[in-house]
C-alpha cells in the first residue's frame, strides 16, 4: 500500500502541473487578455519603429488610430450596414481628416503623407484643403448648402441689371417755308428686341430644379416630422377627347333606341377618364285611338287621339345593353339604372382613348380636401365616369377588401392608399404592418420610419403577425378601460403629441396565399380583427387576386362591408366580391367597382396611378427624417396562445365523471359517454377527445 501510495504520488503531482498549464494557456487566449497583448505588441512595434512612422505619417497617426478604432467598433457591434446608409456622413469624415492631415503637413508635422497631401507650399497647398473642406461640407450636410446656393442665386438675380433701350426710328427734318420752323416728326416705335445681356448674343435656357426638391416653406407636426410638399407627387397629364365623337355617340345611342322601340334622348354627358357616361332619360310609351267624326259637310274625317301615355321601363333599356354595344362598336358597356340622386339611366361607354388619373390630382380636389379636414385617414380612391373625384374615409370603412385578376390594378391600389396615407401623416400618427408574399411590391417601403417592422414576405410570419395584431388590439382595450376612453378618439383628446397613440393599418397584398398556408388561423384572426378593432384604431386593407368562396368567405365578407372589385374573368367572381354582377365587363387598368358602406350599389371609378418614381421620392423623404432608432417589432416573440388568437376554452364540467367510468370500464367511446352521462353526441365527441389526450382512453379501441 505505501509503495502504491509513492508510485501515485509522481502521477497527482504531474497532472497537477498539466492542469496548471492548461489553465494558464486559458487565461492567454481569453478575449480580454488577447486584446491586451495584441494593444502591448502594438505599442511596442510603434516604439520600436517610431522614426520610420512619425516620417512617413507624422502627427496623423493620430487620425489613423482613431480612424481604425471607430472602424473596430462598427464591426464589432454589428453596425456594418449602416455604413451604406450614411455614406455621405462616412465620405465628408475622410475629406475632413485628409483636409486636417493636409494642414499638418503645411506645418511640417504630417510627414511625407501629409506633404502629399497639402502638394507643393504656396497657394497650391491652401486650395487644395479648401477644396477638400468645401466638399466634406457638401457631403455632409447637402441640403444646406443647397438651400444656401438657392439663396444667394435669388439674391444675385434680385440685382437691378442695366438695360438697352429700344432704339426708335426717327423721320427727316421737315421744313415749313411758311413758318420757317423746323418740326421732327414724331417718332415711330421700331420693332421690340429682346433684351440681353452684354456677353451674351442669345439668352440661354434655365433648366429648373425638380419641383419637390425646391425651396418650400416645411409643414411640423408636433412630434418634429416635416410634411412632404404635394410637389413630390407627378403633376396630371389630361387627355382630351374629341367632343364631334361624343356628341356622334350620342346620335347612336338616340338612334339605336328608336330603331327598338324605345324612345329616349341623351340629356346630358360626363367625360371621365376611361369611359362616358351618356345620361338617358326614357321618354314616353303612348298609345292612340282613330276617331272618326263627321263633318259639316257631310264627310267623314278620322284623327287620331292619344289615349294613355306612361313612362318607358327602366327594364326596356337594360334588357338592350349588348344591342347598343354593338350599335356603338364598342367591346362592352355597362348600363346603370337609374344614376343614384339624377333621374337618368347611365350608360357607360369606354372611350377611344384611356386616360390617367394621377394621385395628385385627386388630392388637390375638393371633395379629398373637404375629408381632410375632418379625418387622419382620408385615402384618394380615383375619379368617377363623370371625371369627379372620389374619396373615402379608412375610419368609417372601417375595412377595406380589395379583389381582382391579375393585372387589372390592385398593387397599385394599395400603393395609391399608402402614398396617400403618407403625404399627410407622420409617423406618430399612422404606422403600417405590411405583408407581402409575393416579395416583391411592398418591399419598396422598407425604408418608412412608418413601419413597425420590416415588410413581412413569410406566411408562417406573417400568421405571427396577425396574432401580434390581435393581442395588441387587447392590450389597447385594457388602457381604454383604465382612463376611462371608448376609442382611440377619446383616449388622444387631451394628450400631449408625445403620448398619443398611433393608428395601425394592416396592408396584405396577397390573401390567397395565407389562407393556403393557415387557413383556420388566418380566418379566425381577420374576423377577429375585423370585429374588434375599429375602435382601437387598427384598419386592415386585405387584397386578393383569386376571389373564390375558400378565400373570400363568407365569415370575411361579412366583417369587410366596403370592397372594391377590378375587372374579374366571370360573373361567380363578381358575385363573390360584389355580390353582383358587372365586374367582369370591367375594362381593367385600374377601372373598378367600389362600394362603400352606406350604399347598397357599387359605383365605378378610375383608379389612381403611382409611379415607382413617386413611390421611392416619398420613400427617401420619410427615410431621411429619422430622428430616433426605434427598435422594430419581433413578431417571433408572440405567445402562441390558440389559433387565430382565440382563447382556451375552458374544461367540461363533466370530465371528472367522465374520466371516472373510463376508469372503471376497459372501453369507453362516444356513445358510452352519452348513454351514461345523458348527453348530446357533440358534447360526448369532445369529452372523448379530452380523455384520449389525458391517456385514459385508447383511440384505436374507440373507433372501433
Amino acid at each position: 500500500m505505501a509503495k502504491a501510495k509513492r508510485k501515485s504520488r509522481p502521477r497527482q503531482k504531474a497532472v497537477q502541473r498539466q492542469s496548471a498549464g492548461r489553465r494558464f494557456l486559458a487565461f492567454v487566449a481569453s478575449p480580454p487578455v488577447r486584446r491586451v497583448l495584441l494593444v502591448v505588441a502594438l505599442v511596442v512595434l510603434l516604439l520600436i519603429l517610431r522614426d520610420h512612422v512619425f516620417a512617413l505619417f507624422g502627427w496623423g497617426v493620430v487620425i489613423v488610430v482613431i480612424a481604425l478604432g471607430l472602424l473596430v467598433w462598427v464591426i464589432r457591434r454589428g453596425q456594418s450596414s449602416d455604413i451604406k446608409h450614411w455614406w455621405n456622413w462616412v465620405m465628408g469624415g475622410i475629406c475632413l481628416a485628409l483636409a486636417v492631415w493636409g494642414i499638418l503637413g503645411v506645418s511640417e508635422l504630417g510627414g511625407r503623407i501629409g506633404q502629399g497631401i497639402a502638394g507643393a507650399p504656396g497657394a497650391g497647398a491652401g486650395l487644395r484643403i479648401a477644396g477638400l473642406v468645401v466638399l466634406g461640407v457638401v457631403l455632409i450636410i447637402p441640403g444646406h448648402c443647397w438651400n444656401a446656393l438657392k439663396t444667394c442665386g435669388r439674391a444675385l438675380a434680385s440685382v437691378p441689371r442695366p438695360r438697352r433701350r429700344p432704339r426708335s426710328a426717327v423721320v427727316p427734318v421737315q421744313v415749313s417755308r411758311d413758318e420757317g420752323i423746323s418740326r421732327e416728326a414724331p417718332p415711330v416705335e421700331a420693332p421690340a428686341v429682346t433684351e440681353v445681356e452684354p456677353h451674351q448674343e442669345e439668352p440661354s435656357p434655365t433648366i429648373a430644379a425638380p419641383a419637390w426638391r425646391s425651396q418650400y416653406e416645411p409643414i411640423l407636426t408636433p412630434g418634429g416630422w416635416r410634411l412632404p410638399p404635394i410637389d413630390i407627387l407627378d403633376r396630371p397629364v389630361e387627355v382630351k377627347l374629341d367632343k364631334e365623337d361624343i356628341d356622334q355617340r350620342a346620335r347612336l345611342i338616340e338612334e339605336a333606341l328608336a330603331s327598338y322601340g324605345v324612345e329616349a334622348r341623351v340629356v346630358q354627358v360626363n367625360t371621365g377618364p376611361t369611359v362616358t357616361q351618356f345620361g338617358v332619360e326614357p321618354g314616353w310609351a303612348k298609345k292612340y285611338k282613330e276617331v272618326r267624326e263627321k263633318g259639316r259637310d257631310g264627310t267623314y274625317e278620322t284623327r287620331v287621339e292619344e289615349v294613355s301615355r306612361t313612362r318607358v321601363r327602366v327594364e326596356k333599356i337594360t334588357s338592350l345593353a349588348n344591342d347598343l354595344a354593338l350599335a356603338l362598336a364598342a367591346p362592352s358597356i355597362r348600363i346603370e339604372a337609374p344614376v343614384p340622386g339624377k333621374p337618368v339611366v347611365g350608360i357607360e361607354v369606354p372611350n377611344t382613348v384611356f386616360g390617367s388619373v394621377s394621385l395628385r390630382s385627386v388630392i388637390e380636389s375638393a371633395p379629398y380636401q373637404r375629408l381632410m379636414a375632418r379625418t387622419k385617414l382620408a385615402i384618394a380612391l380615383g375619379k368617377g365616369a363623370g371625371g369627379e373625384a372620389v374619396a373615402g374615409d379608412l375610419t368609417r370603412m372601417p375595412h377595406l377588401l380589395i379583389a381582382g385578376a391579375t393585372g387589372s390594378g390592385k398593387t397599385v391600389c394599395l400603393n395609391s392608399v399608402v402614398c396617400c396615407l403618407l403625404v399627410h401623416n407622420s409617423p406618430d400618427d399612422v404606422k403600417f404592418i405590411m405583408i407581402d408574399p409575393k416579395r416583391v411590391e411592398l418591399v419598396t417601403f422598407n425604408g418608412l420610419p412608418h413601419l413597425l417592422a420590416p415588410v413581412v414576405v413569410d406566411s408562417g410570419k406573417a400568421v405571427k403577425a396577425l396574432k401580434w395584431l390581435n393581442q395588441e388590439m387587447d392590450s389597447r382595450y385594457r388602457e381604454f378601460a383604465q382612463v376611462g376612453a371608448r376609442n382611440i378618439e377619446g383616449y388622444n383628446k387631451d394628450r400631449a403629441p408625445g403620448e398619443q397613440m398611433p393608428y395601425l393599418v394592416l396592408i396584405i397584398d396577397e390573401l390567397a396565399d395565407l389562407m393556403m398556408t393557415a387557413f383556420d388561423e388566418v380566418e379566425h384572426t381577420l374576423c377577429r380583427l375585423a370585429q374588434l378593432s375599429r375602435a382601437t384604431g387598427i384598419h386592415l386593407v386585405v387584397a386578393t387576386q383569386r376571389p373564390s368562396v375558400d378565400v373570400v368567405t363568407g365569415l370575411i365578407k361579412a366583417n369587410f362591408p366596403t370592397r372594391i372589385s377590378f375587372a374579374v374573368t366571370s360573373q361567380v367572381d363578381s358575385r363573390t366580391i360584389l355580390d353582383l354582377v358587372g365586374a367582369e365587363k370591367l375594362l381593367g387598368r385600374g377601372d373598378m367597382l367600389y362600394m362603400p358602406t352606406e350604399t347598397g350599389k357599387p359605383k365605378r371609378l378610375q383608379g389612381n396611378l403611382v409611379s415607382d418614381a413617386e413611390i421611392e421620392r416619398l420613400v427617401y423623404f420619410w427615410g431621411n427624417q429619422k430622428q430616433i432608432e426605434v427598435n422594430p417589432v419581433e413578431f417571433d416573440e408572440v405567445d402562441d396562445r390558440a389559433p387565430g388568437g382565440r382563447m382556451a376554452s375552458a374544461p367540461d364540467p363533466l370530465l371528472e365523471q367522465a374520466m371516472r367510468l373510463a376508469e372503471e370500464h376497459k372501453h369507453v367511446s362516444a356513445s358510452f359517454l352519452q348513454r351514461r352521462l345523458r348527453i348530446g353526441y357533440p358534447r360526448a365527441a369532445r369529452l372523448m377527445e379530452a380523455l384520449e389526450e389525458a391517456g385514459l382512453a385508447d383511440t384505436t379501441q374507440t373507433r372501433q
